[in-house]
């Protein structure tokens, strides 16, 4: 018998010892190495330009994960998700740094954690996108190590690494030891100087992140603690160059996941070390795994699955992840994907993808996009970065893997659009989808509870506000007359989603034109911005641009960022709310959404301001 036809036995018989020695064997330490804004960019990944040898080391020494996701393209959002094992479309946390508080029945998994004598450390991001429960931790600091524990307690110990974030592109570095004419540029970038230059620094960062987690693991192996010791590699997020962090692409979900279990603690890992698993694994289920490995009972609100640990259950058919608002501006989509499609729905489809983002917008491979793009350079694919947004995208990950080839009207791939819709549509209904709720709302809404309870109650209309939306985002005509109707309707969330609708159509929304301009009136301010901007289109310009400057002054923040967005898109005539920012705007340091926004157009239009 030959050798390979034997390695399930092998496997079968060190399971068997193991689990006859597991009675006696003390909880497992587990250490996390969590790096950010990238992509699996690692040589034990296939990627030749990588420089990666000590995350490779672990890689064959562990098992690679090739379907794993994170829950949301950017940090904080994802945070959430990982501090408390659920969606945050669940919890209504999405927004980019959100400060919402979530019910107390919501535990940070560290707790439970300590809770069995766990020593808990964080080092030392934290950014959960919520109220922060700081007792968690048994320290979370930039000093914060296992190595503060008292003799024999076992730990639990995350280590951030912040050198391959975005950041790092905005320096204005140029690359020493990737040559930026080897980096293989996707197809939706241009081939430009600064592009390449910002691929290679960033492969850069990647070697110099590497060795760091090298230094990491030595540590762990110096301490005598290698053996006893389960640890996972992870990044937060796709990135960091323009078009993944941020976005629902592969480039801004897909991760890299590496976990090592040591030889006596094997029987907690559902195959061999040194292989790969295809198993669909997202940010949601972190918590419940490191739960299970410790022996921990996982909480019924957790909504991921345990894939590591005693008696894990089959893996989840889909991955899903959510956008919502960055930063300073508003968008909102929802994706899944079963591994070989992802269907994207965007429910901003009058949107461009590329909606300018101050901190984004830094990265000199970002201007040169936005360069060549105005100076008319671009290939289709290049510039549809910069081009409103389709309402649906579906794409065969294994023949298109960077997601440039949108095969929702393609009849030979209906089956997997139909399937794929059905699972988007039942993941937004069973977690009571709260980022349908525009961001102003949910503020009123935070001020009599907490968001999940609020919208969990049975009365709240979630099916119905969910097919409103889609109705607004799908640009079909014949929707107008329930959209004009759904403009008086008593929920707020509902004729917000009609307004959005008819600005969504444009000019083909002027039977709607009465109805709307009543709306400039209507008792929420989030229903009258959108009205507003539906009524620009329908030829009532000067209406439209007054009341949006108006709402420059408004006192909810969400409020001004909204009335903003939309005069961002609005051409020259945006000049005319120029006096009014003059009188309101503060100086470029201070960071907060609406005045980064007020920046944009004061820069855009080379306005002469008084800072």
């Amino acid at each position: 018998m030959k050798l390979a036809s034997l390695k399930p036995l092998i496997y079968l018989l060190i399971f068997s010892i193991s689990c006859q020695k597991q009675e006696t064997l003390p909880p497992p330490n587990i250490l996390w190495i969590v790096s950010e804004d990238n992509s699996p960019f690692l040589g034990c990944y296939g990627d030749s330009l990588a420089t990666t040898p000590n995350l490779d080391k672990l890689a064959a020494e562990g098992i690679l994960y090739t379907k794993a996701y994170a829950n949301a393209p950017v940090c904080a959002p994802n945070r959430a998700t990982l501090i408390t094992g659920m969606y945050t479309i669940s919890t209504g946390i999405e927004n980019m740094r959100s400060t919402f508080p979530i019910p107390k029945f919501i535990k940070f998994y560290p707790r439970y954690l300590k809770e069995i004598g766990y020593y808990t450390s964080n080092n030392s991001k934290k950014d959960y996108n919520t109220t922060d429960q700081p007792e968690a931790w048994d320290e979370s600091s930039k000093e914060a190590s296992y190595l503060k524990r008292k003799p024999g307690q076992p730990f639990f110990s995350i280590f951030n690494l912040t050198t391959t974030h975005e950041s790092c592109l905005h320096k204005g570095s140029r690359a020493e030891s990737h040559d930026p004419a080897k980096v293989n540029i996707p197809p939706y970038h241009p081939d430009t100087e600064e592009m390449r230059n910002d691929w290679a620094v960033y492969y850069d960062r990647m070697k110099e992140m590497d060795q760091q987690a090298g230094e990491i693991l030595q540590q762990l192996k110096e301490e005598g603690l290698a053996e006893s010791t389960i640890v996972f590699y992870y990044s937060d997020h796709g990135g960091a160059v323009a078009r993944s962090k941020r976005f629902l692409f592969e480039s801004g979900l897909k991760v890299p996941l590496i976990v090592r279990i040591p030889k006596k603690y094997q029987y907690l890992a559902p195959q061999p070390m040194g292989t790969t698993s295809d198993r669909r694994v997202s940010f949601v289920d972190l918590a419940p795994t490191l739960l299970n490995l410790a022996g921990i009972a996982i909480p019924d609100h957790m909504q991921g699955t345990a894939f590591l640990g005693k008696n894990t259950p089959e893996a989840k058919t889909y991955a899903f992840a959510s956008r919502a608002r960055m930063d300073e501006r508003m968008d909102l989509s929802r994706t899944v994907t079963d591994g070989r499609y992802r269907y994207t729905r965007n429910f901003m489809p009058h949107r461009p993808y590329a909606q300018y983002i101050q901190y984004l917008w830094r990265a000199p491979s970002m201007q040169s996009w936005e360069n060549q793009f105005k100076t008319g350079n671009l290939n289709d694919i290049q510039k549809a970065f910069f081009l409103t947004k389709p309402y649906e995208e579906l794409y065969d990950l294994s023949a298109d893997p960077h997601n440039v080839n949108n095969l929702v009207d393609n009849p030979n791939f209906s089956e997997q659009l139909t399937k794929l819709r059905t699972a988007l549509d039942q993941w937004q209904l069973e977690n009571r989808d709260a980022g349908l709720m525009p961001e102003t709302l949910l503020t009123d809404l935070s001020e009599k509870g907490t968001i999940y309870d609020l919208t969990h109650q049975q009365d709240y209309p979630i099916e119905f506000i969910l097919n409103t939306a889609k109705m607004a985002a799908s640009k079909q005509m014949e929707n107008l007359d329930s959209l004009t109707m759904l403009l008086s309707h008593e929920n707020p969330v509902i004729r917000y989603w009609a307004a959005t609708g008819c600005a969504v159509l444009k000019e083909q929304a002027k039977p709607a034109i009465v109805q709307l301009t009543k709306s400039l009136n209507d008792p929420s301010p989030t229903v009258s911005v959108a009205a507003a901007e539906a009524l620009y289109y329908l030829n009532d310009k000067k209406q439209s641009i007054d009341h949006l400057t108006r709402m420059l002054k408004n006192e909810e923040l969400m409020v001004r960022v909204q009335a903003l967005n939309v005069l961002e898109t609005l051409g020259e005539d945006a000049k005319e709310a120029l006096p009014v920012i003059q009188e309101i705007i503060r100086p470029i340091e201070d960071r907060e959404y609406d005045n980064r926004a007020m920046w944009r157009l004061v820069e855009k239009f080379d306005f002469d301001t008084k800072m």
